[in-house]
């Protein structure tokens, strides 16, 4: 085992003892330390936790090489996915807290007085989860397979060993502090390296004031080869798919249960707004760093790799060629390497820069840390939210209503390793790249749950036949579309990350029509609609608005 690689494994390694040993410090003992961490985390934290489980293996591993080999049209990820957050915070985050349930599901069986819509939330959520489950496992093989120089296939087997373990131990009260560790170690392993690289470039430490000129004398390289500028907008895809992607994104933020149900640890509404502040604060970090990642990466491949003579290669490529995720081969006999003769995955172009750029084996081993970080914290919320949607809505709700804390507890653990095989057997061969395959998830989201999140929350009349029209006709056609898409049957170039666009206003639609054609809801359910939109202080009832006994009305 070579210095680089032994530092790498060292640092992972203490990473995930770091993990394991928060996991059990901070053991689940009872449902709601399972489910919502008992409700107590401080705004501070939770935010941070958010931005842990936000920044999953798309976001970390995928979103800089995607924007490197996208250019401007990669940049629809950056604006959907920090969009959907206002979206979030403002309009849905703090009315479902006051609402007090554990779940998405709880709360649309209760909201709409529903079992059937319910169990439809439940199976919805499992699906949603396990899609986007499958991108986190596929991230965690790229970057075991480059440590250890195996296909990422066996990579991803080992990835599912340890996300099982340390998911099943501590529940969503040890999730919350392991995702606060993860965000601070990813942080700090994806700005470390665009530093240095900025240093190295430009001699400014400062890549966020930097990267612009980088991008500008990529132009110009650009302009030299005859391809598409770097910043040229609309030149991988068309003006609808960005837009498609970007409306995607937004309402699948807004809508996807793991995300959601971090704002049910906290106490109040007011600390769920103030959560969802300190996240935006913390995802920013990341987000603003991923152009200057992206553009600091391209730049070194396009003056240092491409150009060299083929037989005298630097050492880091037949490592990455060998996880079968790079290739380069001299297509036209001339003995030296062309760009386009360069093949990289959008996977890993985070994990294989610090290489390119040798910022030395310390730098490579936080970047792979970093990456592990990013891969298991999003998986720890998802399985929870999959065993919560089993273990909870499913088995608790409609099930066995009288389960003992021992038998749910159970449950949910045996849910968490059962979710986590079957994803890990898909994500042995990936339907697509990371980003794409988290693109899905998202659509689906959107497409099934946030019209009628949005309309149960703000429109009283929303009814409970309106609900699951609405989250059928939209699951279903999202579905449908992303599989023609995928096939080469397209609405206006709208793309299978599109999909969002195409499902979300025919579920407010369906949602809409359905509701005003049958009957309103009872008056009991319209008064708990309008009370969530006043402070926890106030009460709606017979019409008005009370205010607490200490305070009068």
């Amino acid at each position: 085992m070579d210095q680089q690689t032994l530092v790498s494994v060292l640092m992972i390694m203490a990473t995930f003892g770091l993990y394991i040993g928060i996991s059990v410090y901070n053991r689940a003992k009872a449902t709601s330390d399972f489910y919502v961490a008992s409700r107590g985390v401080p705004p501070f934290w939770n935010g941070m936790a958010i931005g842990g489980d936000w920044m999953s293996a798309a976001s970390f591993i995928g979103m800089a090489g995607t924007v490197m080999i996208l250019g401007y049209d990669g940049l629809a990820y950056i604006m959907g996915w920090t969009g959907g957050y206002l979206f979030l915070t403002f309009l849905l985050a703090p009315q479902l807290r006051k609402y007090g349930r554990y779940t998405v599901p709880e709360f649309i069986g209760d909201r709409f007085d529903s079992n059937t819509a319910r169990l439809i939330a439940a199976i919805a959520t499992i699906i949603i989860s396990f899609t986007y489950i499958i991108g986190q496992l596929a991230g965690s093989g790229v970057v075991i397979g480059r440590i250890l120089n195996i296909p990422a296939m066996y990579g991803t087997m080992i990835g599912v060993v340890v996300i099982a373990i340390y998911a099943t131990l501590g529940g969503m009260k040890g999730i919350t502090w392991t995702q606060v560790a993860q965000y601070i170690i990813l942080i700090i392993a994806y700005i470390i390296p665009i530093v240095f690289m900025s240093l190295q470039i430009t001699s400014n430490p400062l890549p966020w004031l930097t990267y612009g000129n980088i991008v500008t004398q990529l132009g110009e390289l650009d302009r030299e080869l005859g391809i598409s500028e770097y910043f040229a907008p609309f030149a991988e895809s068309e003006k609808s798919q960005f837009i498609a992607l970007m409306f995607t994104l937004m309402v699948g933020t807004a809508a996807l249960p793991h995300v959601i149900v971090r704002f049910y640890t906290v106490t109040t509404m007011k600390a769920a707004r103030w959560s969802g502040a300190w996240a935006l604060v913390f995802i920013a970090l990341l987000y603003l760093s991923a152009p200057a990642y992206a553009a600091f990466s391209r730049f070194i491949l396009m003056t240092r790799v491409a150009g060299q003579p083929i037989d005298e290669l630097p050492a880091w490529t037949t490592t990455w060629v060998n996880t079968g995720l790079l290739q380069v081969a001299d297509q036209n006999g001339d003995g030296i390497l062309q760009w386009q003769e360069i093949v990289i995955s959008n996977d890993i172009v985070v994990m294989a820069t610090p290489e390119i750029a040798n910022l030395g084996v310390f730098v490579i081993g936080l970047v792979a840390a970093g990456a592990m970080a990013a891969a298991l914290s999003t998986a720890g919320g998802l399985l929870i939210t999959i065993s919560s949607s089993f273990a909870h809505d499913i088995y608790y709700r409609l099930v066995n209503p009288n389960a003992s804390d021992k038998k749910r507890l159970a449950a949910g653990r045996w849910a968490i390793v059962l979710a986590t095989l079957v994803a890990g057997v898909v994500a042995l061969n990936p339907p697509g790249v990371i980003t794409q395959i988290v693109a899905w998830a998202f659509a689906l989201a959107g497409g099934t749950f946030f019209p009628v999140l949005l309309l149960g929350v703000w429109w009283k009349r929303a009814n409970a036949k309106g609900a699951i029209a609405g989250m059928l006709v939209g699951l279903s056609v999202t579905l449908t579309y992303i599989l023609l898409a995928r096939s080469g049957i397209t609405i206006f170039g709208i793309q299978d990350t599109g999909a969002g666009l195409i499902g979300v206003p025919i579920n407010f639609i369906v949602t809409y029509l359905v509701s005003k054609m049958t009957a309103a809801p009872s008056q009991k359910l319209q008064d708990e609609v309008v009370d969530l939109r006043y402070p926890e202080q106030m009460t709606y009832k017979d019409g008005e608005v009370w205010m607490d006994e200490s305070s009068g009305r």
